[in-house]
């Protein structure tokens, strides 16, 4: 193992050969770090973390595959994330300054973007992609491939088996889509014009004011708001080739 300064490891501990560790990062005591893993500076990792073991995949055949986790993470109790798998790219990937509460888990081939929280026992399965600032409350799971964009917010006890549009807020037993994000687009800095624009364009693509097919309503957002930067990125995202179709309004 390549270990980094000011690393400070608890007892209890287990660490693979093959893991790197870098400055500043700390395994309070009974975490297991394995595999190709790399864990870049500031993270800390509380008891009973299980980091990089083998995927929970019957596919997996034991290909050198990576965890990569970056700056600044927070793993609390019993968290687990696993490597990648040949059939997925052959990594997993983590962004920044995440918050991992007790018990959830970060399947084999999940990439998670920035700023993002998960809460008291979310289940992430393979493949899901997390953009950056995204919410899932607590005992929430979300199905294989989906992708949810950044700045959504999931809520407690959802069940997400379709993918989630840019500053959405989902919830319920089969996830539907209930409204835009305000809170956390006005606690992102997200000024009012752009918050009541993004409102705008969410009534006409999939809300009240929505008029003709899915692909005429895009276009006449992209028409009425050429130059609003965070709802060309919704219309990229709905826009984009994946295996899952999008939560829709009840």
């Amino acid at each position: 193992a390549k270990i980094g300064k000011n690393v400070k490891i608890g007892p209890y501990c287990v660490i693979g050969s093959e893991v790197k560790i870098s400055d500043n990062v700390e395994l309070i005591s009974h975490v297991v770090i394995a595999g190709s893993t790399e864990v870049d500076e500031g993270t800390i990792f509380f008891p009973f973390s299980s980091i990089g073991q083998m995927p929970q995949d019957k596919k997996y055949k034991g290909e050198n595959s990576k965890l990569i986790i970056g700056k600044n993470n927070i793993f609390r109790e019993y968290t687990t994330a696993n490597p990648g798998t040949e059939g997925g790219g052959m990594v997993t990937k983590i962004g920044d300054n995440c918050l991992f509460m007790a018990n959830s888990h970060i399947a084999h081939d999940c990439i998670v973007g920035n700023n993002v929280i998960l809460a008291n026992s979310v289940a992430l399965a393979g493949h899901v992609e997390l953009e950056d600032f995204v919410i899932i409350g607590g005992l929430s799971a979300v199905h294989q491939f989906v992708k949810i964009g950044k700045h959504a917010m999931i809520g407690g006890m959802s069940g997400v088996e379709k993918d989630v549009i840019p500053y959405g807020i989902v919830f319920g037993e089969r996830a539907y889509l209930n409204g835009i994000n305000i809170t956390g687009l006005k606690r992102r800095g997200i000024d009012k014009s752009n918050i009541n624009e993004i409102r705008s364009a969410y009534d006409k693509i999939f809300g009240s004011e929505r008029e003709g097919t899915f692909d005429e309503r895009l276009k006449k957002v992209s028409e009425e708001y050429p130059d609003n930067e965070l709802i060309i990125y919704l219309l990229e995202f709905l826009q984009r080739e994946g295996s899952r179709s999008f939560c829709q309004p009840k």
